[in-house]
């Protein structure tokens, strides 16, 4: 009876779960379907691999290793998964594998196959692609089934190699390989790689740095947009280099506008634009065809590490503003192309010394080795010498310098005893010009910012001695009315710049009731012409101190201006008596001109060319109501904005009017003044007419 009993609890029990569950169930969603799959495959293999190259089949003319009826049993076997704790030592990546010369055949450099048989599941055979590998030792071609799909490089037309290309993503298409059998169908992928001499440097090279990818028709797109990413990631630091030293150039060239007298800033743009060809070489290379890697070693070798290296030795000598040693820039454009001959050598016999004899490879490796070495060493006692003679001559100038020479000093030589690398971080190598390079940026904004700041104070001052110039220049030319018995007499005067060369003084000369006019104009303009001015205006107040013969003033003005270099001068003196009679001495200036007519004057040299020089003297006679009119050359050659000159013909019909100074001078400078301005106007009053002050 107790068995009875506990055997109908259990099937009651069982009656009402199944009752609550076909109660519950339509309030439940229906389940979704997901199948798992693998949209993305890397290849490890293992590979079956050897070295050498394949014998091409005298009927297909295609090479008998990329078939699928090949038997490569007795090949070696190579795996390409990665290793726990090995990364590429470049990016720190972890698919990264050693290649071939850590596997074996160290000393192998020419062609080498891998070869993999895969099976793919008919669900899987809708279409898929190859992708990579990305990274390899230089270039390879890729077989399916014996099919070639894609390369990367540039093969001959029977699969010579012509060109090697920088890694960069790639995929190929693979098309079906038949007929689906047991749900699957088989592929049988071969790659033809190889490996020039050159990357014999890398023991780690050889062939596959990282697996292919066999990728679904449905993941191609995005995995590819992924591998691009990933390449453009991978050169982020180089292109943020051309950034930051391509603003840096434009900085530099920007100052030179604000302090014209100072070239070191167009040498520093030019030496920045200069720094990053190399990272630009490699961007267009590690993006398209256009420039293959032996033609990108070869303009970095010419344009890139020689160059920048001599520009940087000329910046810091023009910098320091140096004359001695005298040999260093010839030494520079020595030293820049034996560089680049040395650079060229070593990229000339990395690639290409397969055609040369083993005796002569060794000879010339080792030759452009040195000479590569010992250039580098000149260029840092070159920097040495330099940096040694600021510091003895300009002292806190010199040892600010220090640490970016000590900076560029340790990129020359690192490569030249083989310690680029420094250390890792994240696997990842850290190369010296990692460091050195923010350095130099750091350090070279830095001095720039100072030296401009200091360029700013000195021409703050240049402007307060401009000011100052301009004020004294003020004072020392006459008012522009002055008083004398029987003469009306205006000046007017219009400097091209804060200080005009134009110069004139009005002496009277009260013992006997004459006046003395000396007007002129110096070559030159700005400082050192105002300051030549005061020169001859201080010669002008000492010499009529004893004499106010106007051909005597004129001979000692030109005595004070000889020796000076080019300081030259047109001048006129003219002495006018109470009674009229004037006597006019000219030196090369332009002839005054009598009631609106100019008078007629011989030729003469300006002030301070010879010792001997003769100037023209003639008398005339200042009657009543006459008006002299003395100007400088500014007002004939004032100039419009079409370049048409003010000229002869427009100023005597401007003085036909009778014009006042002012007048004058406005009318030229509205027309377009292009140098100095200076107008005198002397009239003679009637008897019966008071003099005017």
């Amino acid at each position: 009876m107790a068995r009875n009993l506990r055997l109908f609890r259990l099937l009651f029990a069982l009656f009402v779960c199944a009752s609550l569950t076909h109660a519950q169930a339509p309030s439940q969603p229906a389940a979704a379907t997901i199948t798992l799959g693998q949209s993305v495959v890397p290849l490890y293999g293992p590979w079956k691999f050897t070295i050498g190259d394949s014998p091409v089949d005298p009927r297909t003319g295609k090479p008998l290793w990329a078939e699928p009826g090949f038997d490569d049993a007795s090949w070696e076997s190579l795996d390409l998964t990665p290793v726990p704790g090995q990364t590429d030592p470049w990016t720190g990546d972890p698919r990264w594998v050693k290649g071939w010369r850590a596997r074996g055949h160290a000393d192998y450099w020419g062609w080498a196959w891998y070869r993999l048989s895969v099976s793919v599941t008919a669900q899987s055979t809708e279409g898929m692609a190859i992708d990579g590998p990305t990274d390899s030792s230089d270039s390879w071609q890729m077989f399916a089934n014996g099919q070639l799909l894609g390369s990367f490089g540039k093969f001959g037309r029977h699969g010579e190699l012509q060109r090697i290309y920088a890694a960069r993503p790639l995929m190929f298409p693979v098309p079906p390989a038949g007929p689906v059998k047991n749900g699957a169908v088989s592929e049988t992928l071969a790659f033809r790689v190889w490996m020039g001499p050159g990357s014999l440097a890398n023991p780690a090279s050889g062939g596959m740095n990282y697996a292919p990818l066999l990728v679904a028709k449905s993941a191609m797109q995005a995995q590819s947009r992924l591998d691009w990413q990933e390449a453009l990631l991978s050169r982020a630091d180089e292109a943020a280099y051309t950034v930051i030293f391509l603003l840096l150039a434009l900085l530099a060239a920007s100052l030179f506008l604000f302090d014209r007298s100072d070239p070191v800033y167009l040498w520093i743009a030019g030496t920045l634009l200069i720094s990053p060809v190399g990272y630009v070489l490699h961007l267009i290379c590690a993006s398209a065809d256009w420039l293959d890697i032996r033609s990108r070693d070869i303009l970095a070798d010419l344009l890139s590490d020689p160059l920048q290296a001599g520009g940087w030795v000329m910046v810091w000598w023009v910098w320091f503003q140096l004359r001695r040693p005298a040999w260093i820039p010839r030494v520079t454009a020595l030293l820049t192309v034996a560089y680049a001959a040395s650079l060229t050598m070593q990229n000339v016999i990395a690639n290409d010394g397969a055609a040369i004899q083993p005796w002569l490879h060794t000879w010339l490796s080792s030759a452009s080795a040195w000479s590569s070495m010992l250039t580098r060493l000149a260029f840092i006692l070159v920097l040495a010498q330099i940096v040694t003679t600021a510091i003895r001559e300009q002292g806190k100038e010199g040892w600010l310098a220090l640490p970016v020479v000590v900076a560029m000093a340790v990129e020359l030589l690192a490569p030249a005893f083989g310690v680029e690398v420094l250390g890792r971080w994240h696997g990842m190598n850290i190369l010296i010009w990692d460091l050195t390079d923010p350095f130099l940026v750091l350090v070279l904004s830095i001095l720039m910012l100072r030296r401009l700041l200091l360029s700013l104070e000195r021409q703050r001052q240049m402007a307060l001695d401009v000011k100052q110039a301009q004020e004294v220049q003020q004072v020392i030319l006459p008012q522009q009315r002055m008083q004398f018995p029987g003469l009306v007499i205006e000046s007017e005067y219009r400097p091209a710049r804060e200080v005009g060369g134009d110069f004139f003084q009005i002496i009277p000369n009260e013992k006997y009731c004459s006046l003395l006019i000396v007007a002129g104009d110096v070559t030159g303009k700005g400082l050192k012409a105002g300051m030549l001015v005061a020169l001859l205006v201080g010669a002008i107040r000492s010499t009529t101190d004893w004499t106010h013969d106007p051909l005597t003033v004129l001979q000692a003005l030109n005595r004070r201006l000889l020796g000076r270099g080019d300081s030259q001068a047109t001048c006129l003196a003219l002495r006018i008596d109470a009674d009229g009679s004037a006597t006019l001495a000219n030196a090369g200036h332009i002839a005054p001109y009598l009631n609106g007519v100019p008078m007629q004057m011989e030729g003469a040299l300006p002030l301070g060319i010879i010792d001997t020089a003769e100037f023209s003297v003639m008398r005339f006679k200042l009657n009543e109501r006459d008006k002299l009119i003395l100007m400088s050359d500014g007002i004939a050659e004032a100039t419009d904005a079409n370049g048409a000159l003010f000229g002869f013909e427009r100023v005597r019909e401007l003085l036909r009017a009778s014009r006042t100074a002012a007048e004058v001078a406005a009318a030229a400078q509205t027309f377009g003044q292009e140098d100095d301005i200076s107008v005198i106007t002397v009239a003679r009053a009637a008897a019966t007419e008071p003099a005017l002050a």
